[in-house]
């Protein structure tokens, strides 16, 4: 049986926002931490406000957006305006393994809760920021959000179609990527905490973990003095390789041939086997250079099945395919359904939702999510009592002066 979760015991103080900083968190509560979110309704998370909204009903606590990337967590609603807030602030920082922030540099400091104080007040606290530029440099008092790290890493200059110029990728890569580095930095920190006894400060630049995930683009120009050129979905090496057009309205399948044993295979497939031996496409080299015709030939007959089909025929054959597929195809599907990745957990407001669970799995520790997001401030008392000392009087007193809202 799985033993305890391996953050079980930590305590992490959650600054953030947005998507980069709660991501980050995200996996610090899947690994057991608990984690005690700091919010307020004078200045709520832009998450918090964005769809969709359970039934297509707007709330600050019934975003899907913010109801999946917090779940796990607490909330504590702390106007840090007032300096009776900052000064609960600290002291859950204080009962705190670990904090998180992605503010833009600067800002932690300028509200009394910066490195130096907060490092002071627990020694071995482990403490890191995840701003958009680093906290040094020239850049560094820039904010930032996650579709400005698309471009700015270099990723724009890859993505697109020959001929056309760069494009967005859909998301704002920035985000998730910088928010899954953090979990990895804090992790080594807490090992090193755990041998040496000391706390330590993380200062991530969301700018460089997006530019870490584009290796051979930076490496193509550093080595040789050449960018890669945008070319869609193709492969410098593979072809076919791309999404093509299905039967039914707005379907696709992905299909990647990986070399002219393949291709010989995609041919019988289809009932085409003498497209083996056609010097336009017998070899990758040759298909490569008559990559637009090939795909024709391969939308022609994909064109004429659903892609599910597509996927059996091909997938029975030894060559690389898959349907692309749908949100709706994805909470769906059988394999993540069976595997447990889909969790539904009750919701004091939106009730029982699907959300994305956890996306490993551990055959000694329990990681799971273990409560749905939290209603804006729905642990406030409990956290001030329980966790930072305060008194049922004192409670109500900071409630008094606009503290806690």
């Amino acid at each position: 049986m799985a033993s305890r979760a391996p953050l079980a015991g930590l305590r992490v103080a959650d600054f953030t926002w947005v998507w980069a900083g709660p991501f980050c968190t995200l996996q610090l509560a899947h690994l057991g931490a608990e984690v005690i979110r700091v919010e307020t309704a004078t200045r709520p998370c832009v998450t918090r406000l964005l769809p969709p909204f359970a039934d297509f009903e707007p709330g600050p606590n019934r975003s899907g957006y913010f109801n999946q990337y917090n779940q796990g967590k607490k909330s504590i609603a702390l106007d840090l305006k007032r300096p009776e807030a900052i000064e609960a602030a600290k002291r859950l920082c204080a009962a705190s393994d670990i904090v998180v922030e992605n503010f833009a540099a600067g800002v932690m400091d300028r509200m009394g809760l910066g490195w130096e104080v907060l490092h002071g007040l627990r020694p071995d606290l482990v403490m890191i920021a995840l701003s958009g530029y680093g906290a040094t440099g020239p850049d560094s008092d820039k904010v930032s959000y996650g579709p400005a790290q698309v471009p700015l890493s270099g990723m724009s200059s890859v993505t697109g179609y020959r001929g056309f110029p760069p494009m967005h990728v859909g998301i704002s890569y920035g985000d998730p990527t910088g928010g899954l580095h953090g979990a990895v930095a804090v992790l080594t920190a807490l090992i090193h905490r755990a041998r040496t006894g000391q706390g330590q400060y993380i200062d991530l630049s969301q700018w460089e973990t997006s530019m870490a995930v584009l290796p051979e683009a930076i490496a193509a120009w550093t080595m040789n003095g050449t960018a890669p050129e945008r070319d869609g979905n193709r492969d410098p090496d593979m072809a076919p390789h791309g999404v093509f057009r299905a039967a039914g309205e707005d379907r696709w399948v992905a299909i990647a041939v990986e070399d002219d044993a393949a291709w010989a295979r995609f041919a019988t497939a289809i009932g085409k086997p003498g497209l083996a031996a056609d010097p336009r496409y017998a070899t990758a080299a040759a298909r490569k250079r008559n990559e637009d015709a090939l795909e024709e030939v391969v939308t022609a007959w994909t064109a004429m099945y659903s892609p599910e089909e597509v996927t059996e025929t091909l997938q029975a054959a030894g060559v690389g395919a898959f349907v692309a597929a749908t949100n709706h195809d994805l909470a769906d599907d059988p394999h993540l359904n069976a595997r447990g990745f889909f969790v539904e957990l009750p919701h004091p407001v939106v009730g029982t939702r699907k959300h994305a669970g956890v996306p490993w799995r551990m055959s000694e520790s329990d990681c799971r999510v273990r409560r749905a997001a939290p209603c804006l401030g729905a642990d406030t008392d409990q956290v001030l009592r329980d966790v930072c000392g305060y008194s049922e009087a004192e409670v109500a007193r900071l409630r008094e002066v606009q503290a806690l809202v």
